[in-house]
């Protein structure tokens, strides 16, 4: 039987919990907790080549990709290196969720246009502020997160430079 106190939410709100909850760091969440994150987001279109935030700079976002391809890449000797390509019901700045953190790496459009929700930090240290339960479910994902990319940082650097230590070798 329904609750006829509990919330009940259009289904353009509906459609966006579940684009959400695709997403790795609001996987945890229920649709109560993801509906305090709707006020503070921004629809913006990008266009091919824009830069969303460069590295170094202050982590002021978190970014949802409604549509497109963005790249994130670092700098290698004057040069642009992709370490991923994200997508659709893929979100990036994931540090923003960290207070005082600044950018690892710079952000590009890689797709003629790319529609992008965007989720300020400041609004999300207000909901973190105000709903440790949420701050608690979204950093256990930003853990896990972090903790794979962990993994396959060091697989790809044995693989490309073989041992951590010639004392494997002989293991």
């Amino acid at each position: 039987m329904l609750n006829p106190f509990s919330k009940t939410y259009d289904e353009d709100q509906l459609r966006m919990f579940d684009f959400m909850q695709g997403i790795k760091f609001f996987e945890r969440l229920r649709q109560k907790e993801l509906a305090k994150f709707l006020p503070a987001m921004h629809h913006r279109k990008y266009i091919r080549d824009e830069v969303v935030f460069f590295s170094k700079d202050p982590s002021q976002a978190l970014y949802l990709i409604k549509q497109g391809k963005v790249n994130l890449t670092i700098d290698v000797k004057d040069n642009f290196e992709t370490i991923l390509e994200v997508s659709r019901g893929e979100a990036f700045g994931e540090n923003s969720l960290l207070e005082n953190a600044k950018r690892t790496y710079t952000a590009l459009i890689d797709s003629d246009e790319a529609e992008l929700i965007v989720i300020p930090q400041f609004a999300i240290q207000e909901i973190f502020d105000s709903n440790p339960k949420i701050k608690a479910k979204m950093m256990t994902s930003l853990a896990e997160y972090y903790n794979a990319n962990n993994q396959r940082l060091f697989r790809s650097y044995r693989e490309s430079f073989g041992f951590f230590s010639l004392r494997q070798m002989f293991e």
